[in-house]
């Protein structure tokens, strides 16, 4: 129904939803992804003319205007995003004016509640030129989330540079270590505003209490970031579970990891 770049697209998001779902990382209807597929889109997108909308956003996402994004619907569960990926996501063209939408895909199927929130992010990483980066993906880490129960870890790089320390494949992989959001009302601006804040630093953030938010340039890029700071947390948690503190790599052999691969 789509050409090949859409097609895939959508494969990706589906393997990613189903990552997720595996992980118990999405609970119900928890998480949502957003991809923007401007650079392939065309007429493949509207089935038999289909067109919902327009749909008001609420707030101007100016850098976004005639941009196409797939993206989870609201209220839909990543196993059947994952099994039945058209039936529980759409395809959406933001409107000229920058402050509506449109779904461009063969069910009305509305987006996720947290779209003003994706499209905010989107926006802004087309503004700083990060245009490779297409996909936004938020989801629920188990380890993650408790280690934002401890205040101690909401200090700036304090939970970052810990999971750095618990496996090398995490500062090489997790270069930007992890920014923390405070808690903020799920699906607000406010929590919008402010993971746009960290991520000019990270390329994942913890928002306390609630989940990760991860940016990359596909959904199993923005996956992989997160999978590989839980690896950490698992470490982390085992070896307190089994009664000690775990040393850690040293700042010294973390900055050995930094030069050796160019971090």
């Amino acid at each position: 129904m789509y050409n090949e770049e859409i097609e895939r697209a959508i494969a990706r998001m589906a393997e990613v939803a189903g990552y997720l779902w595996q992980r118990g990382w999405a609970e119900r209807n928890g998480g949502n992804i957003s991809c923007d597929i401007t650079e392939w889109a065309d007429d493949s997108m509207t089935q038999s003319g289909s067109s919902y909308g327009p749909f008001a956003l609420g707030r101007c996402v100016d850098r976004l205007r005639g941009a196409s994004f797939l993206v989870t619907g609201t209220n839909r569960r990543m196993r059947y995003v994952a099994s039945a990926p058209m039936e529980n996501a759409s395809i959406i063209r933001i409107g000229d004016d920058g402050l509506s939408y449109r779904i461009v895909s063969g069910e009305p199927i509305r987006p996720t509640s947290e779209l003003p929130a994706h499209l905010a992010i989107h926006n802004y990483l087309r503004s700083v030129g990060r245009t490779r980066v297409r996909t936004v993906l938020h989801t629920h880490p188990t380890d993650l989330i408790a280690m934002t129960h401890n205040p101690a870890f909401l200090q700036k790089d304090r939970l970052g540079t810990l999971l750095w320390s618990m496996i090398p494949e995490t500062r090489a992989f997790c270069p930007k270590g992890l920014g923390i959001v405070p808690y903020e009302l799920p699906g607000s601006e406010r929590l919008a505003d402010r993971t746009i804040e960290q991520l000019g630093d990270y390329d994942v953030v913890m928002w306390e209490k609630h989940g990760a938010l991860a940016v990359g340039e596909d959904p199993v890029e923005a996956f992989d970031m997160i999978d590989t700071l839980s690896k950490s947390a698992q470490i982390y948690l085992t070896a307190r579970a089994m009664g000690f503190e775990p040393a850690g790599m040293t700042a010294g052999q973390m900055d050995e990891m930094k030069e050796a691969f160019g971090l």
